[in-house]
């Protein structure tokens, strides 16, 4: 699956609009550099999966919502997660997301 950067970046700039944030504000709660937010907005910079992660937490969403449009909040759970995943280096994220990736093909 081929990623959309700029459409990634509408979907960002539309949940900050949504909460009514200014950039520099969701690049405080995200911890993100100065002027960072606007270049993704704009797809002229690729984030990395922690920093999709942050922007989720700083905008009350999950990663999914940016990255394939559609967002889950049935409960905090997700929070969680995203926070644990947060806290990881390249090598862990790269394992949690093999892990996810057969957890959701895997039936009940």
């Amino acid at each position: 699956m081929d990623l959309d950067y700029k459409e990634i970046g509408r979907r960002i700039a539309h949940r900050r609009r949504e909460l009514g944030l200014k950039q520099y504000q969701v690049e405080e709660r995200a911890d993100i550099a100065y002027k960072y937010l606007s270049s993704i907005e704009r797809g002229f910079s690729i984030p990395s999966t922690e920093v999709i992660m942050r922007l989720a937490v700083a905008l009350e969403t999950t990663p999914d919502e940016f990255l394939v449009g559609t967002a889950r909040h049935e409960d905090e759970e997700w929070k969680s997660v995203a926070e644990l995943l947060r806290t990881m280096d390249e090598k862990h994220l790269k394992l949690a997301r093999s892990l996810l990736t057969w957890l959701a093909e895997e039936p009940l």
